[in-house]
């Protein structure tokens, strides 16, 4: 039986990337992380599409608010908000968590080993993303090699593989492709401010909002937020 794993945000790649597992494996398990993320609403409405596909959810623990050096985990830092008119900066921006996607890797190979599931499924992609160093392919393909030597697989037939199937894609592509598929991004939160309603300032919520404007359609989110009247 083919199994993976898909490391499980809640946002619109990670919710693709489970449409894709879904398509893809016979067996497929979402890994949630609760790192001390500023926006902690995308886990609680995370559990929303679990519970309509049927897939189980492990939500694994660590505190990266101790690290600090990001407006995600450290409040005392502000979320920066997008301006068209802004110069691209030399420096990583303010949302880059020091090393989140290699931490949250780590864990999920750990999980795995223990459980027994090898292939991780990640979300990451890069056009449309901010540029962040964990995201890219060579990253990938690096952290794979050292999961493999760091682990048991060094010792037995089981590889661990990570995929990430949407690394070249356009965000609009993306979400295209879950909608081809059923994905529901109604309850999928890109926000960096924290709350459910879209602050729509923030670099998080203008690259949503092209995604969807170039999809050609409504986000999902604004249309269930306006039917419950929060909007």
């Amino acid at each position: 039986m083919k199994k993976c794993m898909v490391l499980f945000s809640g946002g619109i790649d990670s919710t693709t990337a489970l449409f894709w597992a879904k398509k893809t494996y016979d067996q497929v398990h979402a890994l949630t992380f609760d790192y001390g993320q500023r926006h902690k609403i995308e886990i609680k409405q995370s559990r929303y599409l679990i519970k309509k596909i049927r897939i189980p959810q492990t939500i694994l623990t660590l505190d990266m608010k101790q690290i600090k050096g990001s407006c995600l985990t450290d409040n005392s830092i502000p979320v920066p908000e997008y301006s068209p008119q802004k110069k691209k900066s030399p420096n990583l921006p303010s949302s880059y968590v020091p090393f989140r996607n290699g931490i949250l890797l780590s864990f999920a190979a750990a999980w795995g080993e223990v459980n027994g599931i090898y292939e991780i499924v990640c979300g990451f992609n890069v056009i449309d993303s901010p540029d962040y160093p964990d995201t890219r392919k060579e990253f990938v393909d690096a952290m794979e090699t050292s999961i493999n030597t760091g682990t048991s697989a060094s010792h037995s037939e089981n590889t661990f593989k990570l995929k990430a199937p949407f690394i070249q894609k356009k965000k609009s592509e993306i979400i295209k492709w879950g909608l081809s598929q059923g994905a529901d991004y109604s309850h999928s939160i890109s926000c960096y401010s924290g709350g459910e309603i879209p602050c729509l300032k923030c670099p998080a919520c203008h690259i949503r909002q092209k995604a969807w404007e170039e999809a050609g359609l409504k986000d999902h989110l604004i249309k269930r937020l306006e039917k419950e009247g929060k909007l």
